[in-house]
């Protein structure tokens, strides 16, 4: 405890920023000129560091400077810190004036054209001033945002399998993937059939190798046929929704988007269920991290947006 209190004392939130700022620039002279401090002094707070922690934070060598083990743990921490004191501020902003805020968050394709869009839609009827920053990325991209605390929290399926030691993850709810074509499409008049029989009807999907296609192969296989080649590989949803509103493709989507408007009156559903593609989707974010107010209104519209497909599923 007593070694606790006097590194607390002698270590100042500007050790940390000149931190940050020389694993960023890879050294320190360029770390100085970022700080607009000269290079001896940079030197002299590193030192001051490592003797007040009594361990090497940095290994200097011909091609720059490199965090040791244990600067990298005082850079994680660091990142925290500083990430903490810049939400309290954006907190403290929107707290004094609610219409107006930044929010940063991941989604995947197909969540970000239904749900997230729904909830974006009812936000900004309420705040009109607040910026919502959408990052693009499935389950892996969004984890590793949240660890570089690019996003304040993330919306994905399969949410069962994020890190239970670093993130918290909520279900929102379940849903499968649904088969759609055009009004003009010969099957869209049909009220029974198997998948077997859509076969060799020209198809699209996401790319070959993605957690979609995976689920898209296993309900196929599942229902006793090999499954076709795609002859469309596209990850936006919108693009497959108007390729089956031409009449000729069948597409696969999320049976979510089906619900939300903007989905032509010329598209249906047809009835061939996909039982084995059902995942979970929901929001995660990373564990010991407080959310602003913002991101938590946000949380709380996706919950009401969710609940009547919780419901339905």
């Amino acid at each position: 405890m007593d070694r606790e209190r006097r590194v607390g004392r002698r270590l100042k939130l500007r050790h940390m920023e000149i931190v940050l700022a020389v694993v960023e620039t890879g050294s320190m002279a360029k770390a100085g000129t970022r700080l607009s401090i000269s290079q001896p002094a940079i030197a002299r707070a590193i030192a001051e560091m490592e003797h007040t922690l009594g361990v090497p934070i940095f290994d200097r060598g011909p091609k720059g400077v490199e965090p040791t083990q244990y600067g990298r743990v005082l850079l994680k921490r660091g990142v925290a810190a500083f990430d903490e004191i810049a939400q309290a501020v954006k907190d403290i902003d929107f707290l004094a004036d609610p219409s107006a805020g930044e929010l940063w968050i991941g989604t995947s394709p197909g969540l970000a054209e239904g749900v997230v869009l729904a909830v974006i839609d009812r936000l900004s009827r309420q705040y009109p001033c607040v910026v919502v920053h959408i990052v693009p990325g499935g389950l892996l991209t969004q984890h590793e945002a949240l660890r570089q605390r690019r996003i304040e929290f993330g919306f994905a399926g399969n949410t069962r399998r994020a890190s239970e030691e670093e993130f918290n993850a909520e279900t929102l709810y379940e849903e499968p993937l649904v088969i759609v074509a055009g009004l003009a499409n010969t099957w869209a008049r049909r009220r029974k059939m198997r998948l077997g029989d859509l076969v060799n009807e020209p198809w699209t999907w996401p790319a070959s190798g993605t957690v979609f296609d995976s689920l898209v192969t296993e309900a196929f296989r599942a229902s006793g046929v090999e499954p076709p080649r795609a002859t469309i590989y596209a990850d936006a949803y919108s693009l497959r929704i108007r390729l089956a509103a031409t009449g000729r493709f069948l597409a696969i989507v999320p049976a979510s988007i089906m619900r939300f408007p903007g989905i032509p009156a010329s598209i249906k559903v047809l009835p061939v269920e996909l039982p084995t593609t059902r995942r979970n989707i929901g929001i995660i974010t990373l564990k010991n991290r407080t959310l602003s107010p913002l991101a938590q209104l946000f949380i709380e519209r996706a919950r009401e947006v969710a609940k009547p497909f919780a419901k339905g599923h």
